[in-house]
Formats: structure tokens, C-alpha cells, sequence
């Protein structure tokens, strides 16, 4: 096994977060429930770029006739952020949160993984209620985001 997936192994028992072997060797699948609902994630250790990657993956994929106001959606939610950003697969509707760290020349340790699995899915839960009424309902992207951020 490799020195990066031995890392994320330790970081996820020593927090207490059950986890399946995806890829052996390179991804780790994770049920990681929220305030606002629960979703996949999955860990993945990219040895030789020397990076970590972290997903959350929505549970509900976008329906083609919501993609373009899920495009809107998502873009002003990205705005802004620091840590990681939304993406859509605009042929199937898949929605995830990416966040990332890379590190060649130094040791992935537990501090560094933190902020980057933690961040991920604190802005999934806090953006999912926006997520799903897009696609559940006729709000606007404008007022999806308003509502989310505390605006409206």
C-alpha cells in the first residue's frame, strides 16, 4: 500500500470515520451524513502526482432540464470560495465538492488533511439545501444562493 493511502487510512480511523477500500491502494469510499442530508465521499491518493483529493459526491444528480440553472447555481457558489469548489459533469448531472492538497517535497500528515476533508463537507452541507431546491423546485440560482449564504 502506498505511503498516501496509508496516511488517509490512519487520519479516518484515528477520527472515527468508517471507510470501504474503493481502489485498492488508491481510493477510500466514505458515508458521511450532515445537517442537511447524507452523500458518498471518497478519499483518493494520487502517489505519483504526490497529491491528496477529497469528493463529496451530492446525492442527486441534476436532471438535464435543471443543468443550466445548476451551472448558474454553482458558479456564484464557487465565487469566492478558498478551499475547493462544486463541479457538474454536464453529461450525467453528477454534482461534487473538490478539495485538494498537493505534496511533493513534504509528508501528507493528518494536520494538512484536515482542513481539506473538513472544509469539503462543511460546503456541501451548508450549499446542499440550495442544490436540492434548484432541482426540486423553481427557485432561482439568485435565490438559492441568497437563501444558503444568509442573504434571503
Amino acid at each position: 500500500m502506498s505511503h498516501l493511502m496509508d496516511t488517509m487510512i490512519a487520519f479516518f480511523e484515528e477520527d472515527e470515520w468508517p471507510y470501504t477500500i474503493v481502489e485498492e491502494g488508491s481510493v477510500l469510499g466514505i458515508v458521511f451524513q450532515g445537517q442537511h442530508g447524507q452523500w458518498t465521499c471518497y478519499a483518493q491518493a494520487r502517489e505519483p502526482q504526490q497529491q491528496f483529493v477529497f469528493y463529496s459526491v451530492c446525492p442527486v444528480n441534476a436532471p438535464q432540464s435543471k443543468r443550466n440553472a445548476m451551472l448558474s447555481f454553482l458558479t456564484r457558489a464557487n465565487y469566492g470560495l478558498v478551499i475547493g469548489n462544486f463541479e457538474m459533469d454536464l453529461d450525467d448531472g453528477e454534482i461534487r465538492y473538490k478539495t485538494s492538497i498537493d505534496v511533493e517535497g513534504t509528508e501528507l500528515i493528518a494536520p494538512l488533511m484536515k482542513p481539506v476533508v473538513y472544509a469539503n463537507v462543511m460546503m456541501m452541507d451548508q450549499y446542499l439545501p440550495g442544490i436540492m431546491s434548484i432541482i426540486y423546485s423553481d427557485v432561482s440560482p439568485e435565490q438559492a444562493i441568497a437563501q444558503v449564504e444568509g442573504q434571503g
